[in-house]
Order: structure tokens, then sequence, then C-alpha cells
């Protein structure tokens, strides 16, 4: 039974996950058609989180050391590409940090 629950779970799983994904994008979308404005307003988003991105891969290194192997990463490309990611997560989470200091600061002082 376990080996039952276990093998088709996880595909119901990722098919569930998958119907999920698509509609979280395809739902929006099709709203958005109604309001183009919001379009452009995701689209701005979409480009300032792609700019970050930018910015993290731009800053990170490209070492391989004997640790990165061992975990899968053999070329400078993708440690590149983890580093550019992990960058952003970081810069993003600052950018969050100093947003809800601001706005706590902002609320006290009003």
């Amino acid at each position: 039974m376990e080996g039952f629950v276990a093998n088709y779970g996880l595909y119901l799983a990722y098919i569930l996950t998958a119907v999920g994904v698509i509609l979280a994008i395809v739902l929006p979308l099709i709203k958005s058609l109604d309001e183009p404005k919001n379009l452009v307003a995701s689209a701005i988003g979409v480009a300032i989180l792609l700019a970050i991105y930018g910015i993290g891969y731009l800053i990170s290194g490209s070492e391989v050391t004997a640790r990165y192997i061992e975990s899968g990463v053999e070329t400078e490309g993708l440690s590149k590409l983890i580093g550019g990611m992990l960058t952003m997560v970081y810069l993003l989470l600052g950018i969050a940090v100093v947003g809800i200091v601001y706005t706590e600061l902002n609320k006290a002082i009003k």
C-alpha cells in the first residue's frame, strides 16, 4: 500500500503542481487582457526582477571548488548562475527588510 501511495501520490502531486502553476500564470494573463495597464505593471515588475538578477550575476564569482563539484556544480557558468540567483535572493531580502523598517518607522512618526 505504501508503494502505491508513494508512486502514484507523487505523480498526482506533480500533476496538480503543474496545473496550479499553469493556472497561476494563465488566469492573470487572461484577466490582464481586459485592463492592459495591469499587464504593463506586471512587465515592469518582471523587468525589475531581471535587473536585480543581472546585478547579482555580475557581482557573483565563477570559481569551482571541490565542494561545488561534489554537489554537481562542475562548470564556471553554472557556478556563476547559482551565485547570481543567491545574490538576487540576498538583495531582495535586504530590500524587503529596508522596506519593512521604513514602513514601520513611517507609521510610528505619523
